[in-house]
C-alpha cells in the first residue's frame, strides 16, 4: 500500500469536529500537536493542512503505520515528526524531542483502519487469517493464538467477560478448551466457527456478529490496551500547556469509561468536603469542552460507517500546578 492508497482507504472519524475542538489551542504560532494514535495519518494530514504553523508529533506502536504515514506526510517536511512508540510514552517522546508542554493531544483509540484492512494481521472476524492481533506488525509478545493455547478456562472466561462484555464467556471459554485438546486454534476462521457454535441460536439473531465481542476481548488482552490507556491519559494531560486541549475518540464502553473518569477527575475540585475555602491546589485543572460524549451524525455515518460506535470527548487545561511552575512541565 502506498500513501495514495492510504488517503483513499482511510477516512478519519469526525475529522472536522476534532479540528474544531483543537483549534482554539493549536491555531497559534509555534503550536505543537501530539497525534498519539497516528495510524494512516488522516487526522494529522487534516491538522497540518488547516493550521499553517502547526507542528505534529505522530506516535504509533505499529512500524508499518509509521512508515506509511511518513511517506504520506513527507511533503510537510519538518512540521511532521513520526515516532514509533506506545502512547503512554508521550512524556519520554517529547523529552527526546525537547518539546513540551504542548498545545494539543489527539487520541483516536482502538484498532486502526490499516490493521483492520490487512487480512494477515488477524483483527477481523470476516476473513480467515492467522490469529495474531498484535498492533506491532511482526512484533514480539503473545499473539491471540498464544492466549487461546495457554490460558486456562477461567482466565479465558475472565478475558471474554471483562474485555468483551460477553455474556456467554463461560460457554465460549469451555468450547475453546475442548477444541484445543483436539487441534491448535491458529486461524480466525476456526475461532469464528467455534464461537458461533457456542453461542445459543436465539442470541445469534441480534447484536451483530456473534464473534465480535470475542475478537475485541482478545485484541485488548494481546495489546494490554486498557492498562496502556489508563497510563496514557494522565501522561498526556501532564504534557498539556495551560490553554491546551485534548480530544479523545473511543469506540467501546470500556475505553470511554476510562476517558470519562480521567477527564471528570481533573474537572472537579479535589478539596475535602466541608472546607470553607478551596485552596488553589485543589481547584480543577481541566475544563470539560464537550458535554458528555459526542457521537457521529447521519452525514458522518453515511460518509464513514466506522464512525458508528465513536464517542468523542474533549477537555482544556485551565491551570498549572506547582510542578509545572518549578520544572516547566505540566503535572
Amino acid at each position: 500500500m502506498d500513501e495514495l492508497d492510504a488517503a483513499a482507504r482511510h477516512i478519519p472519524v469526525l475529522l472536522e469536529r476534532c479540528l474544531d475542538l483543537l483549534a482554539p489551542a493549536v491555531a497559534g504560532p509555534g503550536a505543537v500537536l501530539v497525534d498519539a494514535t497516528l495510524g494512516m495519518g488522516g487526522h494529522t494530514e487534516g491538522a497540518l493542512r488547516r493550521f499553517d504553523d502547526l507542528r505534529v508529533v505522530g506516535i504509533d506502536r505499529d512500524p508499518q503505520a509509521i512508515a506509511l504515514a511518513g511517506r504520506r506526510l513527507a511533503a510537510f517536511g519538518d512540521r511532521f515528526t513520526p515516532v514509533q512508540a506506545v502512547y503512554d510514552e508521550i512524556p519520554e517522546v517529547l523529552a527526546r524531542l525537547h518539546l513540551g508542554p504542548v498545545q494539543g493531544v489527539l487520541m483516536d483509540l482502538g484498532v486502526s483502519s490499516l490493521q483492520l484492512d490487512e487480512t494477515e494481521r488477524g483483527f477481523s472476524y470476516s476473513q480467515d487469517a492467522p490469529l495474531d492481533m498484535r498492533m506491532e506488525a511482526g512484533g514480539t509478545g503473545l499473539t491471540a493464538a498464544d492466549v487461546l493455547a495457554t490460558y486456562d478456562e477461567a482466565d479465558l472466561a475472565r478475558v471474554l467477560r471483562q474485555y468483551g462484555e460477553e455474556k456467554f464467556a463461560r460457554r465460549i471459554a469451555g468450547a475453546i478448551v475442548r477444541a484445543r485438546a483436539t487441534e491448535p486454534l491458529t486461524r480466525t476462521g476456526q475461532l469464528v466457527d467455534l464461537v458461533r457454535g457456542a453461542v445459543p441460536a436465539a442470541a445469534r439473531v441480534t447484536g451483530g456478529h456473534p464473534a465480535k465481542r470475542t475478537f475485541q476481548a482478545l485484541r485488548i488482552e494481546v495489546n494490554t490496551e486498557l492498562e496502556t490507556l489508563a497510563g496514557a491519559l494522565p501522561a498526556a494531560v501532564e504534557q498539556l500547556a495551560v490553554g491546551g486541549r485534548m480530544v479523545v475518540e473511543s469506540y467501546h464502553s470500556l475505553e470511554d469509561r476510562l476517558v470519562k473518569r480521567a477527564f471528570a477527575a481533573g474537572a472537579q475540585s479535589s478539596a475535602p468536603l466541608g472546607l470553607p475555602v478551596e485552596k488553589a491546589e485543589h481547584a480543577p485543572y481541566l475544563r470539560l469542552v464537550t458535554h458528555g460524549a459526542e457521537q457521529a451524525d447521519e452525514a458522518e455515518l453515511a460518509r464513514n460507517p466506522r464512525s458508528a460506535s465513536v464517542r468523542l470527548r474533549a477537555v482544556e487545561r485551565v491551570r498549572p500546578t506547582p510542578a509545572h511552575l518549578l520544572t516547566g512541565r505540566v503535572a
